[in-house]
């Protein structure tokens, strides 16, 4: 997990400093430019918030409550914790939070 935040972060810093270079010339560019830069902005905050989660997973592993859910208290399953290592709840948890 500290591996997979540490290339997200590295992620990051490449593209706001491949962000911050380039003027558009014309009309075009600028708005060739806009549009890549919106979807920069999104990637970056996806990014973000992913190493949050991770963040937070390292912090309950640290703990000793990883693969525990914060909501019931009972043991996040094996399979889940593979999918998504930065799992908070347990599979009957989630579907009760996203519905």
């Amino acid at each position: 997990m500290r591996a997979q935040r540490d290339e997200l972060m590295a992620r990051l810093a490449r593209a706001k400093e491949s962000s911050a270079h380039g003027e558009a010339k014309d009309e075009g560019d600028r708005a060739t430019a806009s549009i890549a830069s919106e979807m920069s902005a999104a990637q970056q905050s996806q990014t973000q918030n992913m190493v949050r989660a991770l963040n937070a997973a390292i912090a309950r592993l640290d703990s000793g409550e990883f693969g525990t859910c914060l909501n019931c208290g009972q043991e996040i399953g094996l399979k889940r914790l593979q999918a998504l290592p930065w799992a908070r709840y347990c599979v009957v948890c989630q579907e009760l939070i996203e519905q």
